[in-house]
Formats: C-alpha cells, structure tokens, sequence
C-alpha cells in the first residue's frame, strides 16, 4: 500500500496521566526525551505503528491523537491538499528524522504528513 500510516501521536492535556492510563491498559513502554518544544514521549507498542505523547500544543483544544501518512515529498503533499480544498495547520517542520506538515481535508479532519530523512 501506498503512503501508510507510519506514526500516531497523542496531544495530552495531562501527559503524565496518558502515560500512566495506557501504560497500564496496554502494557506499553515509554522513553522520555526532550526536544526543543518540550518533553516528548516515545511509545514502545511492541508490534505495529508506534508512536508518541507531548504536551497538547493547542490551548483550549481537546487531548486528541494524530495520525502521521508516510509521504515522498512533504512540501509538494501539503501543496496538493491545498490544492484540493484542504488547509495546510502546520507547515515545514524539520525532525532530526524527517520533516512533517499537519493538514486538515476538506472536512476539517487533520492529519500529519511525514517524509522520513534521506
């Protein structure tokens, strides 16, 4: 399959709680590190999609979780969701693993796209 899902991230209003309620729910493992925006947490899953808990950048938004797509080219994605009536949230951001952009389609439902580092 083309462009998978290749990261999730929960967006938490109350990080340590999350990681306490699925730690115990779904036995799963946590690396802390920080960033430049913040703590960050690394979920280990075991098998499948893994992913990651921060603290919700939104104020006043819901803890939501983030689906990331796997894309070629980052930029040239964005532009074509633009294009067919999505909106670019949150655009170019660089990662020591890549770059992401956050979109949301037409219906307002966002979602990130991802282009690992080459």
């Amino acid at each position: 399959m083309g462009n998978p899902l290749c990261h999730v991230v929960l967006h938490a209003n109350g990080a340590p709680e999350a990681k306490k309620f699925y730690g115990e729910i779904l036995d799963w493992s946590f690396d802390d590190m920080q960033t430049p925006v913040g703590p960050y947490t690394i979920v280990g899953v075991g098998v499948g999609i893994g992913g990651g808990i921060m603290a919700n950048p939104g104020a006043g938004t819901p803890s939501h979780w983030l689906a990331y797509i796997q894309v070629e080219d980052v930029a040239a994605a964005a532009k074509k969701a633009a294009a067919l009536g999505g909106q670019i949230l949150q655009e170019n951001t660089d990662l020591p693993s890549g770059a992401f952009d956050v979109i949301a389609d037409p219906t307002g439902a966002a979602v990130g796209l991802f282009q690992g580092a080459s």
